[in-house]
Order: structure tokens, then C-alpha cells, then sequence
């Protein structure tokens, strides 16, 4: 397996795992318009992308980063906002390979941490996230206010 900075080439691949990862929370959306989302993220370079590939270079899961400033650190961080591995190369080793992938991304540019969110029945997740270090939050709620509809 190999885990990599995803470049213009990997799109359509990183697409079809986008749509997956859609589909898994429930909001299913066109292919077309998720490879616009993500070419204006390679674009932009708003984003971190890592795609993880098997041994034949199927692309089987990928991790999205995006940069922001901890404000109660004083220091530069993280927010690992999206992790998907392909239904049928989970338990390979492929979302422990992109989580480190994102700690190695996010100490080599001097960030003081990792911040994530999942879905509370994400229970698999939870245990890989915990297995890895992080630590559930106990202090503070996440809330969400819809500008749209």
C-alpha cells in the first residue's frame, strides 16, 4: 500500500471515493459536482489531500486537511475534516496509513495538533482515532448554524 499528496491525476479516482464518502453520511451527491469541489481544492491549495492506493494502485481511501490557527494554542493546526476508506479495503491497514499520513503532514509544518469530528455511530472510527491517541474532547460542543435553507 502506498499513501501519497494527491495531485490533479489522482481526480478521477479521488472522486469516486469522495461520492462513497457522500453516500456513507447519507448526502449523496453528482460525481461532477464533487470533482469540482475537489479540483477547486487542488486549485486553490485550500486543502491537504492524501490517497491511499493497494498493491495494483487502486485507489482504496484518502484523507482531506484543512490548515486553520488554534486560537486558545496561539499556533498553527489542522482540522482532518474528511477520512474514507472503500468498503471493501477497510480493515487493511489503508485509515491507520492515512492518519499517519496526516500527523506526519501536520508535524512537518510545525502544527500543534490534529482536530477531527465523527459521527457518534461511527463507532470503527472512534476505536481507530482512540487507538492512534487522540483523545475525545470532554469540554467543549460542537454546534452548527445552516446558512443554507
Amino acid at each position: 500500500m502506498t499513501v501519497s499528496a494527491v495531485v490533479a491525476a489522482d481526480l478521477v479516482d479521488l472522486t469516486r471515493l469522495f461520492v462513497g464518502y457522500l453516500r456513507f453520511y447519507q448526502v449523496p451527491r453528482e460525481a461532477a459536482e464533487v470533482a469540482s469541489f475537489l479540483g477547486q481544492r487542488l486549485q486553490r491549495g485550500d486543502s491537504q489531500l492524501f490517497i491511499a492506493r493497494d498493491e495494483q494502485g487502486a485507489a482504496q481511501g484518502f484523507v482531506q486537511l484543512y490548515p486553520f490557527q488554534s486560537s486558545l494554542a496561539l499556533e498553527p493546526a489542522w482540522l482532518l475534516s474528511d477520512l474514507y476508506v472503500d468498503e471493501r479495503a477497510r480493515r487493511s491497514g489503508m485509515g491507520e496509513a492515512l492518519m499517519n499520513a496526516a500527523r506526519v503532514h501536520a508535524e512537518a509544518t510545525g502544527a500543534c495538533g490534529l482536530q477531527l469530528e465523527t459521527a457518534k455511530t461511527n463507532l470503527a472510527g472512534q476505536r481507530l482515532y482512540q487507538r492512534l491517541g487522540y483523545v475525545r474532547d470532554e469540554q467543549f460542543f460542537t454546534y452548527w448554524l445552516s446558512l443554507r435553507g
